[in-house]
């Protein structure tokens, strides 16, 4: 008998997407800190570090 695994496919699309949302929030903010830092500048690269969490938070809830 075939197993389904449709609901395994779509959970391991879900993590993927998740993953993939991390690393660039991760990516973004690496960019940030690569700059000379106005305050403007650290206020982006402070941004960027909260939407990495908030990626993180939404990846391991």
């Amino acid at each position: 008998m075939p197993v389904d695994t449709s609901d395994l496919d779509q959970l391991q699309s879900a993590y993927k997407a998740a993953v993939e949302e991390w690393i660039a929030a991760i990516r973004q903010e690496e960019d940030l800190v690569s700059v000379n830092h106005s305050v403007a500048e650290v206020d982006k690269w402070e941004a960027a570090h909260f939407k990495k969490m908030k990626c993180a938070a939404g990846f391991w809830s």
